[in-house]
This record gives C-alpha cells, structure tokens and sequence, in this order.
C-alpha cells in the first residue's frame, strides 16, 4: 500500500475540543470512517464517556475496539477500505498499556521495572506510527498533552507522563500535520 496517505495528529488538554474536531476532519476524507476506540469501560463514568462518544459518532462509522492492540487494529481494518480511520485516543491505549501486567499491589512502586515499561510502550507506538504509515489510509489520531502541569508524586504517574510526552513527541515526528487544541480552537503547529 501507498505511503502517501495523510496522517494527522490532534493533541491537547481534557475537553479541549480535539475530539470533535478530529472527527470532522476524518469526516473530510469519506463517509467510510473506521473509528479504533481506546477506551475500556473500568467504571460506570467511564461507561457513560464511552456511550457519549459512540451516540457522537456517524451511524455509517465501524468502530474497532483496541484497548491494547492498536498496530494490529489499524493493520486489520484495512481490509474494510475505509476512507479514514480516526484513533481516540493514545492517552487511554497508553493507560491500558502502562496498567497491563503491572500488578496492583505495586501501586507505589515500579520495582526497578521502569526501563522494561519504557521500552515495551515506546516500541509499540513505532509500531503504531510504522502501521499508519503502511496502511495507505488518511489516519487521524487523538492525544492528550498532560506535561505541561506539576511533576506528579507518583512513581507510575510520573512514569504515565513521560511515556505520554515521549509517545506524543514520536507520533507528532511521523505526522505530517499536527494540531493543538485549546478552548475548541484547533492550531495547526506542523
């Protein structure tokens, strides 16, 4: 498949209006938009953000569930030819990601296993910005920029944050436009 197709990155704070408009900006590619949701319903507010954003979208949009497998999912959903594929969002994957297998007794520390979490994370999302890449589909992917606060306390909140301004950074660099978003106003900054 081509390399060509355009690839788009949306960043910005909670509520900042990026979801809203990555999705006209998909809708801008086709009607045939396959929608890769992060999100996994952990509690019933999260239930309820969840079949927020599903009524928000086009009754015409596939939606691809991948917590975790984002590469595959966006790999395998070529194979429906959709005009776009919109990724929301690589905050909540990243979370999914950062939490998988780390027991929970280790909340207050990572038990030196911070390098290992690093580079499993960092190497899936070249794998992600690699798939996008090689799927020849416009993507449009979402994020949230959540280092521009107070160092966290936390040893895994500290660790979340720079895993989330590192994997920001390497889609931002594979982009070729990326967008920040502030009070519903998109700024394009590449």
């Amino acid at each position: 498949m081509p390399d060509s197709a355009p690839f788009i990155f949306v960043v910005g704070g909670a509520r900042s209006g990026k979801s809203r408009f990555a999705h006209r900006r998909a809708e801008s590619f086709g009607e045939m938009v396959t929608f890769i949701a992060t999100a996994t319903p952990m509690d019933s507010e999260m239930e309820a953000r969840i079949a927020r954003h599903r009524a928000d979208r086009p009754s015409g949009w596939r939606t691809l569930e991948a917590p975790h497998a984002l590469a595959r999912a966006v790999l395998e959903g070529t194979s429906d030819r959709p005009d776009a594929f919109l990724i929301d969002c690589i905050t909540l994957w990243l979370t999914n990601r950062l939490m998988d297998g780390l027991p929970h007794e280790e909340s207050d520390t990572l038990s030196g296993r911070e390098k290992e979490i690093e580079e499993r994370i960092l190497a899936e999302i070249e794998d992600l910005a690699q798939s996008i890449r090689r799927s020849g589909v416009p993507s449009v992917v979402v994020s949230n920029e959540v280092g521009s606060g107070i160092v966290p306390m936390h040893p895994v909140s500290r660790l979340f944050r720079d895993l989330q301004g590192w994997a920001n950074q390497r889609i931002a660099a594979e982009a070729d436009e990326v967008y920040w978003t502030m009070a519903g106003i998109p700024v394009k900054i590449k």
